[in-house]
């Protein structure tokens, strides 16, 4: 079936298309090539990938250095095909800033440094209905990455000067990257992702969000409203106390509904009129599981979660290089196999 970005566009905005589509926040390179048979070297080789594996857009970033090897140890990161980070793991204790001098020392990138051109070249390579998202994120994870958690924490109460001048550093340059989204013709959504959650609950308090996150949150999706293209959301983690602050945000969709997080149905039955629900297959269950309880996965939440729109098939965060790949295989045919493709 030929991509078609207006279904996925209404399936975004609670729609009910034709058919229901599949979304992935990243797939690792190990799993493209495998998938196409080839490394992926260039724009051309990572369209063809997002092309044949039935989605309906390929996933765009600026190519933008904050220096994010100066955070942890280079064994701790794992990167994409074109140099960008797929899987980091930060300082817990003390980061690269702790204090206004050490903030005023680091080399930070300016909005000029992040090149765009990427958006300008993917146009004339896309097949006939595909379409572009432009995503980044991180205002949140970047200030504490930067400073370490622990670190963090603590200043958020005993330094908080220094919290906020290094969260409206960040999150100036990262707007400027969803202004070029909001303006830009060839983008059709945007996609802001940053982890606030995990399992057991918030990282931090409700109030430290609303301090540090919502509010650029909330400018993110002003520019999406503005500029009519759906605000797609990433986190992981246990949502119900910050729920209503996401959708005063103006977030059209919420991705990836970890299922060992968040009952997708509950969520379904709370927020389903007002939010698209993306995700929610295990990431341990494609890592272990089998195909047949992938597909028995996969046929229970469009039967149950997208039986009236509003849900996009995918993983419960990632597929990460250790997925099973005959895992992801049954992901993608069982999509396409219960869901109309």
């Amino acid at each position: 079936m030929r991509p078609d970005i207006e279904q996925f566009v209404l399936t975004l905005k609670r729609g009910k298309g034709s058919f229901v589509p599949l979304a992935e926040l990243g797939v690792h390179p190990k799993i493209k090539k495998r998938f196409i048979g080839r490394e992926i070297e260039t724009l051309a080789d990572d369209v063809e990938f997002w092309y044949k594996a039935g989605y309906d857009y390929i996933k765009l970033q600026p190519v933008a250095d904050f220096n994010p090897g100066k955070i942890g140890l280079e064994e701790n990161l794992t990167f994409n095909e074109d140099g960008t980070l797929f899987r980091k793991w930060a300082s817990e204790n003390r980061g690269v800033i702790a204090s206004v001098e050490e903030f005023e020392r680091y080399q930070f990138p300016s909005k000029s440094d992040f090149d765009y051109s990427k958006f300008e070249q993917v146009r004339s390579l896309l097949p006939e209905g595909m379409g572009v998202i432009g995503q980044y994120g991180d205002i949140f994870t970047m200030t504490w990455e930067m400073m370490g958690f622990e670190a963090f924490s603590l200043a958020i109460y005993e330094n908080p000067d220094l919290v906020k001048i290094l969260n409206d550093k960040l999150g100036e340059l990262v707007l400027s990257m969803f202004e070029y989204y909001a303006h830009s013709d060839s983008v059709d959504v945007i996609w802001y992702s940053d982890d606030i959650a995990f399992t057991q609950g918030l990282l931090v308090s409700p109030d430290t969000l609303r301090q540090y996150l919502f509010p650029w949150l909330k400018k993110i999706g002003d520019l999406a409203k503005e500029a009519r293209k759906p605000f797609m959301y990433h986190t992981d983690g246990v949502l119900w106390d910050v729920m209503e602050d996401i959708l005063a945000c103006g977030v059209d969709a919420l991705h990836p509904i970890e299922p060992k997080a968040m009952d997708i149905a509950e969520v379904k039955r709370r927020y389903g009129e007002r939010l698209c629900l993306i995700g929610n297959v295990d990431v341990d269950l494609l890592a272990r599981g089998t195909p047949d309880e992938i597909r028995n996965r996969v046929r229970f939440n469009i039967a149950n979660i997208g039986y009236n729109g509003g849900y996009c098939v995918g993983s419960g965060n990632s597929i990460p290089e250790y997925v099973k790949f005959e895992n992801y295989l049954a992901l993608l045919d069982a999509a396409k196999e219960y869901g109309g493709a």
